[in-house]
């Protein structure tokens, strides 16, 4: 890694001066993102339905500043590189990534309309992702959505997706009460391996909401839970014995709950029976079977999804532009003391290249 230039006392911040350091840290190593998210603006034909019908739509409200929008009701403030294809370049420029890849906004996701619906629905948002990336194709890819809610639909339209140019597809983490272990959702995952689609896991309508109705807990506490439940569905019930090797998954938020908690996880195998009843190896020997990316924002908590996952299985995801996401994108992972310029370099851009087939 270069070194970083040397700051005159008192010239700026410390979030200020972490900006430049990487940035002049990433000048010497490539900085793929892969994990951000894009809302198309739209025409104002879809507009004026989506008010109407409950539809996601983005209300710009000028100077850069708008809301994504749930039919008439307000659902996130939200900034102009979310819908503007020329101010995302400007933000990845600012900040030295060399290529972002682009997913679907979950309030985007549709699962809970008629399956016709949301298929017609990811098929144009699909193409907008499209157009969106075209603005500047070098430096922005996308990942398809699909109407999950219907597997014929869903394999039928990642087919679709991966033809015109997505490099997979991002899902949520459960279609209702089904878990990714659903016989359905099994079968969607085993085409993505057929097509050869590299599939983002995220997690969406979170757990117990009803119990967290204050400081956004459901995102703090059930949004790492419901990525570690997607996680132990395909471990625990031995469904990585049957999806194919060649399946290229990744689950977002570094994996939520899971690298903690696997020790926990390992005990109860070894000594429930219930536990281990599907699941013929140990919990830790799949960690080879699927990626997660680096957004836990600590470097101690990096340190340890290092250890647990291996340093070729954890990709630079900031979650960008959401406040929650890393705000200095990879400085993380830049900046982490313990972590040699190899091992920065796979986590920054080699390892999104092999999951993405770049």
């Amino acid at each position: 890694m270069a070194p970083a230039p040397e700051l005159a006392v008192g010239m700026m911040d410390g979030r200020d001066a972490t900006k430049v350091m990487t940035i002049e840290a990433s000048k010497n190593m490539a900085v793929i993102d892969m994990h951000s998210h894009f809302f198309p603006a739209m025409d104002a034909a879809y507009r004026a339905r989506a008010e109407v019908e409950g539809l996601p739509w983005i209300r710009d409200t000028g100077g850069g500043k708008g809301f994504i929008m749930q039919g008439g009701t307000e659902f996130r403030p939200v900034d102009d590189v979310l819908w503007d294809p020329a101010r995302r370049v400007e933000a990845l420029d600012a900040q030295g990534i060399d290529l972002q890849i682009l997913c679907a906004t979950p309030i985007m996701f549709g699962y809970g309309r008629p399956a016709a619906e949301a298929r017609d629905l990811a098929q144009r948002f699909n193409d907008e992702a499209l157009a969106f990336c075209g603005y500047a194709p070098h430096r922005m890819k996308a990942l398809a959505q699909v109407p999950l809610q219907d597997i014929d639909m869903a394999c039928a339209e990642v087919s679709r997706a991966m033809a015109t140019g997505h490099l997979g597809v991002q899902i949520g983490n459960h279609m209702g009460m089904r878990n990714l272990d659903d016989e359905g959702l099994l079968t969607f995952l085993a085409h993505c391996a057929e097509v050869g689609a590299a599939v983002l896991i995220h997690p969406w309508d979170m757990m117990a909401r009803e119990r967290m109705p204050k400081y956004m807990l459901p995102w703090l506490v059930a949004m790492p839970a419901e990525t570690q439940l997607s996680i132990l569905s395909l471990i625990l019930s031995g469904a990585f014995e049957r999806l194919p090797k060649s399946l290229r998954i990744c689950f977002g938020h570094g994996g939520g709950s899971f690298a903690f908690l696997l020790g926990r996880v390992e005990n109860a195998w070894k000594y429930r029976d219930i536990v281990r009843a599907d699941c013929p190896r140990p919990p830790s020997t799949y960690v080879d079977r699927f990626f997660v990316d680096s957004a836990v924002f600590d470097p101690r908590a990096l340190s340890l999804l290092i250890d647990v996952m291996g340093e070729d299985r954890v990709l630079l995801g900031s979650d960008h532009p959401f406040p929650l996401g890393e705000q200095d994108i990879g400085s993380l992972v830049l900046g982490h003391e313990g972590l040699s310029g190899a091992q920065k370099a796979k986590i920054l851009s080699g390892n999104a290249k092999a999951f993405l087939n770049l």
